[in-house]
């Protein structure tokens, strides 16, 4: 697929409600490092509306403007340290003594991933993208929201020295600007999303108004060897999401190369393990525990998909138990992306945008939770 081709699906079966089902209008919305629009859909789907954005990345900004059209503006693609908070609050349509309802993003965490650990200089803390979530803070001093999404990988809250002492700022200068907050680590799956994805949630309130919630799990089921979530629930799998969905072959749905032959042979749910002595296989091709997890990983109907990457290599899963890539459709569904939501860019920046974006129906319910309150 070339790049700057618009990728859209049939709006077949979808997860979450469509843009037009939304909840009584709330207010204004101000997105930051907004992404192909996983937190900005679900703000909308909760009742606010989005009207101003800032997105250094040319094709997911370029998504969100043919997604949300109540963008007062075009959205700001500029470096967000070059972009002053009063030209957000003018973008968004407000006057200067205005205050938005929500602001919302999600801060680049790359410096804090749990995968980027085997970096020397991102253990001791240098990466200068760490420096964005002050950027994120600078903007909730100055606009003074009533109410605040911040969402980020769960290994922020690690207590080491890559992580701990950049969240042990971010929760002090929350504190310091007048704001109220908690924090919890949610997995995506437990509130309905097919997707086992565990991410870092902050929300907050000005002090004085009331303490911020955080949601109740809605699903539960089996998670990394223990139960989770609602019991009585369970977890929506990824077979149920994809059930119902025709698609049509892509050109990057094959696995080929030095082990992508492998991939039949594993059954649903299993990796490369299957092919270890451990295992019971009687060529073993691999040593126990010598790749990273997701490595052949192979998608499980019965459950639901574990976390998809925003760049995964080669032989990186999660693949579809066809034995091929997940297409463009299966991952919106794996999101809970409406089918019609449309997303622009070659293959692979569609990839990174949703592997990088907030589940929809995870963020309408974080927010709805926070703001049904007041």
């Amino acid at each position: 697929m070339s790049k700057n081709i618009s990728v859209a699906t049939p709006d077949c079966r979808g997860l979450v409600a469509s843009s037009q089902d939304v909840a009584p209008e709330r207010g204004v919305a101000i997105s930051l490092f907004s992404g192909a629009g996983g937190l900005d859909l679900g703000a909308e789907q909760a009742g606010y509306r989005v009207h101003a954005a800032v997105e250094y990345n040319n094709d997911a900004a370029d998504t969100m403007e043919k997604n949300f059209p109540d963008l007062r503006s075009p959205v700001i693609r500029q470096n967000i340290l070059e972009v002053p908070s009063a030209e957000i609050r003018e973008a968004a349509g407000l006057g200067q003594k205005e205050q938005p309802e929500l602001l919302i993003g999600g801060p680049p965490c790359t410096p804090f991933s749990k995968s980027s650990f085997w970096l020397d200089w991102k253990r001791e803390g240098l990466d200068p993208n760490a420096s964005l979530l002050q950027e994120y803070t600078r903007v909730l001093r100055d606009l003074k929201p009533r109410y605040f999404v911040l969402e980020n990988v769960y290994a922020l809250t690690y207590n080491n020295r890559q992580s701990r002492p950049h969240f042990n700022r971010l929760l002090h200068e929350i504190e310091e600007y007048g704001y109220d907050c908690n924090w919890e680590v949610l997995n995506a799956a437990n509130f309905g999303v097919p997707q086992a994805r565990p991410r870092l949630v902050i929300v907050g309130a000005p002090k004085g108004s009331r303490t911020p919630a955080l949601p109740k799990p809605t699903h539960g089921g089996r998670w990394e060897r223990q139960d989770v979530g609602k019991s009585d629930s369970p977890h929506v799998t990824a077979g149920e999401a994809l059930e119902g969905l025709h698609t049509v072959p892509e050109p990057a749905d094959t696995v080929a190369g030095q082990y992508g032959h492998l991939l039949p042979g594993i059954p649903p749910g299993g990796n490369y393990l299957h092919y270890t002595a451990e295992r019971g296989h009687p060529d073993p091709l691999f040593k126990w525990r010598s790749r990273y997890w997701s490595f052949l990983l192979k998608l499980d109907p019965a459950k639901p998909a574990p976390t998809i990457q925003a760049q995964p290599g080669p032989y990186v899963g999660p693949f579809h138990w066809e034995n091929r890539r997940l297409r463009v459709a299966e991952l919106k569904r794996l999101f809970t992306f409406p089918d019609n939501f449309e997303l622009v860019g070659s293959r692979n920046s569609i990839q990174a945008q949703l592997g990088n974006s907030v589940p929809p129906l995870l963020a309408k319910t974080v927010i709805a939770a926070l703001t049904e309150q007041g």
